[in-house]
């Protein structure tokens, strides 16, 4: 059963360039790692402050695997410090979701 993470960011509306940089240096670390990365969007009209990330995984631990690679990572880290130095990111949430089979 696939996993899918969806990962929901309030930003900085005025810091919304720092996020939109991290989000495309996640677009090659995150597959690097293992995630099967679906995307990122930012918001475009209406809401100035909630983006959006999803990646998909075979399963649970598949994503604690993935988790593990990422914060061995040096580009990820070096991601993960830039979003700790600049405070783009005002809070995150992940929810794990499975697709509904017919």
């Amino acid at each position: 059963m696939t996993i899918t993470v969806f990962i929901r960011y309030q930003l900085d509306p005025f810091r919304r360039h720092l996020f939109e940089a991290y989000a495309q240096r996640w677009l090659t670390i995150i597959p690097k790692c293992g995630g099967d990365l679906l995307g990122y969007w930012m918001p475009h009209e209406g809401t100035d402050n909630i983006a959006f990330g999803l990646i998909s995984f075979p399963s649970l631990a598949d994503y604690e695997s993935y988790r593990a690679r990422l914060r061995a990572d040096s580009e990820g880290i070096a991601n993960f410090n830039f979003a700790q130095e600049h405070r783009f990111i005002l809070s995150e949430e992940r929810t794990f979701l499975r697709q509904v089979q017919g």
